[in-house]
């Protein structure tokens, strides 16, 4: 058997970080046998699906570097199959007209809910005669199409991850609506029927999808086909354990990308939850999780969303980066943050920028504020800075630095003949060495914190703003 799996978001909302989790476990399954991974958008949803969000969910898929085999296939582009698979089975007498109205049915809710029974439709329409139709008809009602669910009989499958779920159809709600008034199907007809014209052996999705498998069983059979295997993954809760919302920083791939998240490192992440490598490794190239990925190591208990973690895997994947690699990645976040990248020396200058700051950064959205000092001429101090640089003698010991860094103007500058010159700063102006590298941390970069100090003087002065910063404080504290 070739394996064939799906993934099949609607597009009523941006690419949730729960879908992409989702489309992880189907690709690396279908990279694991060989098989194929189909995209599906699943676009019946008339008044709420809308192409910005189809475009957000295939950029997102692609961010992610998941490509899919075959695809996208829109199901809005297949409602005229869907009404052959209704007239099918309206014919075979296993589906059928219901005209009860909204009115109706929220009557038989009430009644129902008073008696202290579950809410659920009573067939009354099953068995309607032509004049009942007729007259129905005759009202204008329109109606919709229902699918014949017997009662009682249990429904079971093997699930891959879960093992063993039985339901039992009089927990199924009555009768199931599979067409609208309008004719257009309603998920649970419209994703058996494409799962089997697109011979999908294996429905890997969420949990959150358990509740309809009976249903779908039952209508591959009534097609006359045994339905494919199912995999329900668990959910991803936030860390106190609630279903994950925008109150907990981000839900969509979109917003990931935009806090600083490298592709490769929320792809490796999103594998780890629920699933765990054989060798427990954390950090793992996607080749070699598709060597491994099973339903065996899948856990059925929900995962908890650590954004902790996250930033470290993402932080291990951004010191992986080469300098080259690194400056790629940055630009955007430079750019977005107004950085003028087309002033700086060369192309290798921003790249040492890029080495120097890059061990220090958990996401790329940190590299502005670590490195605005490098890349804006005008410099902005924070208040402990100032009283920093207002100390006595800390002025004049600047002044100093200033004077000794023209003595070797005409040689390359390193940190091995900077180190000199601060040694001998400290000596001329008796000031204790730890409190001359502060002030000159202060005085380069506005800041008491930062990249490596004097790797940073090195670069400041390649540019040739190292000895106007310096020069500078002698006005600042006045």
């Amino acid at each position: 058997m070739t394996v064939r799996v799906r993934i099949a978001p609607s597009p009523t909302g941006n690419l949730h970080i729960g879908t992409a989790r989702t489309a992880v476990f189907n690709w690396l399954y279908a990279r694991r046998h060989g098989g194929t991974f189909v995209l599906r958008i699943e676009d019946t949803d008339r008044e709420r699906s809308l192409p910005r969000y189809t475009r957000n969910i295939l950029a997102g898929l692609a961010w992610l570097g998941l490509d899919w085999d075959e695809g996208p296939i829109y199901q809005s582009n297949r409602i005229e199959r869907y009404r052959e698979v209704v007239q099918q089975l309206l014919e075979q007498g296993l589906a059928y007209r219901c005209y009860v109205s909204e009115a109706e049915l929220e009557e038989m809710r009430t009644a129902q809910k008073a008696a202290g029974k579950a809410p659920r439709y009573d067939n009354r329409h099953r068995y309607l005669t032509e004049e009942q139709r007729q007259a129905y008809e005759a009202e204008g009602r329109q109606p919709v199409i229902r699918f014949k669910i017997e009662e009682p009989l249990e429904v079971s499958w093997v699930d891959l991850i879960r093992g063993q779920i039985t339901w039992n159809t009089q927990d199924l709600g009555g009768d199931m609506v599979i067409a609208r008034a309008d004719g257009y199907p309603l998920y649970n007809l419209a994703v058996v029927v494409d799962d089997l014209d697109m011979a999908i052996t294996h429905v890997i999705r969420g949990e959150d999808h358990i509740g309809n498998t009976p249903k779908q069983i039952l209508l591959y059979r009534a097609l006359g086909h045994e339905p494919p295997q199912f995999a329900h993954s668990p959910l991803i809760l936030n860390p106190e354990g609630k279903k994950l919302s925008k109150r907990d920083g981000a839900t969509s791939v979109a917003e990931f990308q935009q806090m600083g998240f490298l592709p490769e490192a929320l792809k490796n992440y999103l594998a780890l939850l629920s699933w765990s490598p054989p060798d427990g490794e954390e950090i793992f190239s996607f080749e070699k999780a598709a060597t491994l990925f099973d339903f065996d190591r899948v856990t059925r208990s929900a995962a908890r969303f650590d954004w902790d973690k996250l930033n470290w895997i993402n932080s291990q994947y951004i010191k992986q980066l080469s300098p080259p690699e690194l400056v790629e990645r940055l630009s955007p976040f430079w750019q977005a943050a107004g950085l003028e990248l087309a002033t700086v020396p060369d192309p290798a200058w921003l790249e040492d920028v890029a080495r120097l700051i890059g061990d220090g950064i958990d996401r790329l959205t940190d590299a502005p504020s670590l490195s605005r000092f490098l890349l804006q001429e005008s410099l902005s101090y924070t208040l402990p800075a100032l009283e920093q640089l207002r100390i006595p003698g800390v002025a004049e010991a600047m002044t100093a630095m200033a004077e000794a860094l023209q003595t070797v103007t005409s040689v390359k500058v390193t940190v091995e003949t900077l180190k000199p010159l601060v040694d001998q700063v400290a000596k001329t102006q008796g000031l204790k060495k730890g409190l001359l590298l502060k002030s000159l941390r202060a005085a380069l970069t506005g800041d008491l914190q930062g990249p490596d100090l004097m790797e940073s003087f090195v670069l400041l002065q390649r540019r040739g703003w190292a000895l106007g910063r310096l020069q500078a404080v002698q006005k600042l504290v006045a």
